[in-house]
Formats: C-alpha cells, structure tokens, sequence
C-alpha cells in the first residue's frame, strides 16, 4: 500500500507472524498538533487499537476494531472491564451483518446485541449507514 506525506499510522508491533495485528489508523499529519498517542495498556488485544489525543487540556479518545467473523474482538470488549472517559469515536470492521445495520439483510444475530452492549458501556451511539455499498472487493486480475 503507498502511503502519502500527509498521513501517519498507529498500529500494534508484534513479535511473531500469527499475533500479527489487523487493525491500523491513519492520522492526517495537519491535526497531529493534538499529540496522538497509541495505548497498548488499556486494551491488549492485537486487534484493537486505543488511541488518545489532547484538545484544551482534556485527553479523548478513539478505537479501532477489526473483529474477525468469530467476533473475537467484540467478545474480548464486552469481558474487558476499563476504566476511561472521554471516547469520542469507536469504528472499524465489525463484520456484523444484521436486520437493523442493513435492511437488506432478513436476519437478526446475538452479534448486535454485544455491540449495543458495548457502545452504552462507553456511553457511545450506533450511528447507521446512510449509503450501502460493499466494503470487501475482490481482486478480479
């Protein structure tokens, strides 16, 4: 992947190949200003990243999630107890197909209740696609 002047990344270093982590951010250089820092302390989890930034001296943060189509990720939230305030944005790749994030989709699975679990624990909302379009395209070469 080519990356351009303007944007750094935060991910989690690894030792060994299957620890490997799948989730990295990308932070725009212009507002780095607000002194990002990556926090392999509050959730150790390969594939979660907990990011925080200063903005008029009030610390926030931001997670990253890839949870796998066992839903590792989301299992590993909901069982991990933190303490921290301030969580402006959690996002990534849920791999959660459900009724109420897609009307396309007829069905209903557990998988949505732990994220909703999840996101009042953080005093975080759902915020629903406006659009659908697939966020998986295969390579056709």
């Amino acid at each position: 992947m080519e990356m351009t002047p303007n944007w750094t990344t935060f991910s989690r270093t690894s030792l060994c190949a299957s620890e490997s982590s799948k989730v990295i951010t990308y932070i725009n250089i212009h507002i780095f200003f607000l002194c990002f820092s990556l926090w392999n302390d509050i959730f150790n989890y390969r594939d979660l990243s907990c990011i925080s930034f200063f903005n008029q001296g009030l610390s926030y943060f931001l997670i990253n999630i890839y949870s796998d189509s066992s839903q590792l990720a989301l299992k590993y939230l909901k069982d991990t107890k933190v303490n921290i305030n301030n969580i402006l944005i959690m996002t990534g790749d849920l791999n959660i197909r459900n009724s109420f994030l897609d009307s396309n989709f007829p069905y209903h699975f557990t998988h949505k209740d732990i994220l909703f679990d999840i996101t009042n624990s953080f005093q975080l909302e759902i915020s629903k696609p406006t659009e659908f379009f697939p966020t998986k395209y295969f390579n056709n070469d």
